[in-house]
């Protein structure tokens, strides 16, 4: 197991981190993803700490709170030292009495929010608190505020986003620079092989920023599993057939499926370890978020971290997930490398 630095901090977080979303599910959505129960989770948890994962990534709304409560436990009957963990969770969604603020970015939600994670978790502090998505109604500057005053207050240590455009991360990070505050540190997004959308905005955004990036969805929502393909009918109860998300297209999923299956049956690994594989080689990547039911999907995920894809085999998979070119990028890439051109031909360096 490697291990990164988380954005810009000192703080070094495993390559892989241990998405708590299959914890308590009961019915509805929750019930679709995954229903462990304290003695799976904890075997879970276990197998994770002793591969050397150190990051768990978890949210309120997560089985209505069960995933928190089950991953603190995990981790009190584990006896899992403090500093042997980064735990992360989120805020945003409806929690509590579902009443008009019970959800949101507000500093009323926010400071209501930690306390209630903080109690679920049965810790004094949270790792990593994440905004879970952008609340239109709230103004930047009331969140990072609201943030910055319990990283003061130590109920947290750093703060994060998930699902904010590459325009509203820059807005909050330029009021956080502003004002002296405690800035986002992180973006937890999707990204896989099969959707690469993220390449267009934020992933230059984060470099220029030095933002970290926790990758969640990392086999889109199962796609990439190798339980798919053209050809392949899934297994009856398989996620894609009940809970068909994120959003993918679909043909261009397939060939890239078929490019990794030739290269796993090659190297004699999964489909999925070659799909974990290639993003832990992307360099904006701080941490990928895996999930599982079984403790074999968990090893099989583990074993991504141990293969090396070759340049040449990077560049195969690279062409056949291209995205189809968007302005203003193309006419960017025009543009910048037209100098480019010019400056390498001179005999320069950038």
């Amino acid at each position: 197991m490697q291990y990164r630095k988380f954005g810009r901090t000192g703080l070094l977080v495993s390559e892989l981190c241990l998405g708590t979303m299959t914890f308590g599910g009961a019915s509805g959505i929750w019930g679709q993803i995954g229903n462990l129960q304290q003695s799976e989770a904890e075997g879970l948890i276990g197998k994770a700490m002793d591969a050397g994962i150190n990051f768990i990534d978890t949210a309120d709304v997560y089985s209505e709170g069960q995933s928190e409560v089950i991953t603190g436990q995990a981790l009190k009957n584990l006896k899992a030292p403090r500093d042997s963990f980064v735990l992360a969770t989120k805020v945003l969604g409806e929690t509590g009495s579902k009443g008009v603020n019970s959800a949101g970015a507000s500093r009323f939600h926010i400071m209501d929010g930690v306390k209630a994670s903080l109690k679920r978790l049965q810790l004094d502090h949270i790792d990593l608190y994440q905004i879970h998505g952008f609340d239109p109604l709230t103004p930047i500057e009331e969140t990072v505020h609201a943030l910055d005053t319990l990283v003061r207050h130590g109920h947290v240590r750093y703060v994060g986003v998930s699902n904010w455009a590459a325009w509203q991360i820059a807005k909050a990070l330029g009021i956080a620079e502003r004002d002296r505050l405690a800035r986002f540190e992180s973006l937890q997004a999707y990204y896989t092989i099969a959707g690469r959308d993220l390449e267009r905005e934020l992933a230059p955004m984060l470099r220029s920023e030095n933002v970290g990036l926790m990758v969640w969805s990392p086999l889109a929502g199962g796609l990439l599993s190798g339980k798919y393909g053209r050809n392949v009918e899934a297994e009856k109860g398989s996620r894609r057939t009940s809970f068909d998300f994120p959003p993918v297209n679909v043909e261009r999923a397939y060939d890239c499926i078929d490019v990794m299956r030739q290269l796993a049956d090659a190297r004699k690994v999964s489909v999925a370890q070659v799909a974990l594989a290639w993003l832990l080689h992307q360099p904006v990547v701080t941490s990928v978020i895996i999930g599982a039911k079984r403790v074999e999907q968990l090893d099989d995920n583990i074993a991504a971290t141990a293969i090396k894809l070759t340049a040449d085999e990077l560049a195969t998979l690279d062409k056949v997930s291209a995205m189809p070119a968007e302005y203003p990028g193309w006419m960017l890439e025009r543009q910048g490398g037209a100098r480019a051109k010019r400056l390498a031909e001179s005999g320069q360096r950038a």
